[in-house]
């Protein structure tokens, strides 16, 4: 119900906030501090992540000074995975959330081996990793073997649009998206596939990075984020353009988005 009343408050506010006039009128949005077609955006977000995908955990690392590894087992955490459900991991292709899943899951399941009355321990977990990028999911498919993790159908990896899910109704225990949700055309799109898919009292997760606020820490920040993450970017990985727009992206995250993500509605 909360997600059906984001995803209406969204259609309502957020999507022409970035430049009325413009975007109400030439179906634009925003690439970074751009105004680009709709059309175009997809095709744009997608160079990027075919860009950074082999240096994506030092994207995160970069772009949260290491703390999105703590905000991801909070994440999950949050979650409380259980064995035998069905979740599905939206923009997560390099597999970082969904990792932290299974893990959990083999927890529980080790914890309670023992326990006969536990019938779920029985049933077949299934995490799906739902990404639009093939690149992101090859890394996320390179990680998986590297940590021991072969192709399994507690394991899925799958290429899809956000927007629109190839998945049943009311087929998902869970979902998460982790910095993925500011990188789509139409958020109100992503929240209502979202709750399309999700089982009745199933659970929404979204991790996302967020404006700073406190006016020191904002000018530290802002000088952190547009002067040496970029150029870290290009020393790195050669390439200055994809991380500014990372960097730029965050910036024009509608704050109603933020707002009604953070709240308990």
């Amino acid at each position: 119900m909360a997600l059906r009343m984001m995803t209406g408050k969204l259609r309502s506010k957020c999507l022409p906030r970035f430049s009325a006039a413009s975007l109400l009128h030439s179906h634009a949005t925003s690439f970074g501090f751009k105004e680009v077609q709709e059309e175009e955006k997809s095709r744009m977000v997608d160079n990027v992540f075919s860009s950074v995908a082999s240096n994506y955990d030092l994207m995160n690392d970069l772009m949260s000074a290491g703390l999105h590894r703590l905000w991801k087992d909070r994440l999950v955490s949050k979650l409380n995975p259980f064995p035998g459900m069905k979740h599905l991991d939206v923009a997560g292709g390099t597999g970082d959330v969904a990792f932290r899943i299974l893990e959990a899951i083999n927890s529980v399941k080790h914890r309670a081996m023992q326990d006969v009355l536990e019938d779920n321990l029985h049933e077949e977990t299934q995490i799906f990793v739902c990404d639009i990028n093939p690149n992101m999911l090859n890394v996320g498919k390179k990680r998986a073997l590297e940590r021991g993790i072969r192709e399994a159908k507690s394991l899925l990896w799958v290429e899809g649009d956000a927007e629109a899910l190839n998945f049943k109704d009311n087929s998902m225990d869970g979902y998460t998206i982790a910095f993925g949700i500011r990188n789509v055309t139409h958020i109100e799109r992503v929240l209502a596939e979202a709750y399309r898919v999700l089982k009745r009292g199933g659970r929404f997760l979204c991790l996302e990075l967020s404006h700073v606020e406190v006016p020191i820490f904002k000018e530290l920040y802002d000088y952190y984020s547009f002067s040496i993450i970029p150029a870290v970017g290009e020393l790195v990985a050669g390439d200055r353009d994809s991380y500014q727009y990372l960097v730029e992206s965050i910036r024009r995250f509608p704050s109603q988005v933020l707002i009604l993500l953070s709240s308990k509605i």
